[in-house]
Formats: structure tokens, C-alpha cells, sequence
């Protein structure tokens, strides 16, 4: 039997909150530094943006226990060497250079880790054809 024929039909990813203390300053940062299509702003403090058909919601978190920072999220670039240096460029903190993680059957699998203006810690991801 298939996860489809057993589970609730999860076909993808939908939406991830991520959470912000400043909204306004975190949406900036998502639409100008990582270039993230604004979807649209809600009351009271969200900001929603497409990233590939999945949606990143920017929120304050709703209660004490929910305000730290995110899941780690990896964002798939084709360069990852020129997305980390126009990243760079624009004052974005790296926590390491683009590094190679894993050989795989068609590529090579490459990493490198950054904060947003939250503190959340993301990375960008490259899958390099051999």
C-alpha cells in the first residue's frame, strides 16, 4: 500500500509559519534580500509570500511558548556559489560558505546556512549536476 492509500492524501508542503518579532523588518527582509513574492499582508501582523508554490506566512508567535526561532528551511537554488555572494553582498550573515554535503546517483548535493533578520536559521541548496 502507498502513504497515499494510508494516510489523509499529503500531496506537498502548503504553508510555513515562521515566526518574526518585527513582521514589517522580516517581510523586507524575505522580499528585498531573498527576492520571495509578496502574496499579501493580513492584519494583525502577517505577511505571506510564494516561495515555488509553497507559502511562507510571517507572523509574531501567539503565545510565549511558540516564540523562538523556526524549522531550519532550505531553499533550492540552481548557483548556489552566485546566490551566496549577491546574498552576501546584501548584508545577509552567512554562518558558513557553500560547502559540498553528498555525492548522489546525478549530482552533488551543496549547503550553506544563513539568519534572517529574526534570527531564524535558513539555508540555500543546490543540487549540481555531474
Amino acid at each position: 500500500m502507498s502513504a497515499r492509500e494510508t494516510g489523509v492524501g499529503i500531496t506537498r508542503l502548503g504553508q510555513v509559519a515562521i515566526n518574526a518579532k518585527d513582521v514589517e523588518r522580516a517581510a523586507a527582509f524575505y522580499q528585498e534580500k531573498l527576492g520571495l513574492t509578496l502574496l499579501f499582508k493580513a492584519p494583525p501582523g502577517l505577511a505571506f509570500f510564494d516561495c515555488g508554490g509553497v507559502r511562507l506566512m510571517l507572523s509574531r508567535a501567539e503565545k510565549a511558548e511558540f516564540d523562538h526561532p523556526s524549522s531550519v528551511l532550505y531553499f533550492a537554488v540552481p548557483d548556489i556559489h552566485a546566490a551566496y555572494g549577491k546574498l552576501k553582498e546584501d548584508g545577509v550573515h552567512f554562518e558558513d560558505e557553500p560547502h559540498f554535503i553528498a555525492k548522489m546517483p546525478t549530482h552533488d548535493l551543496w549547503l550553506t546556512s544563513f539568519r534572517d533578520t529574526e534570527g531564524n536559521l535558513m539555508a540555500l541548496m543546490s543540487e549540481v549536476a555531474r
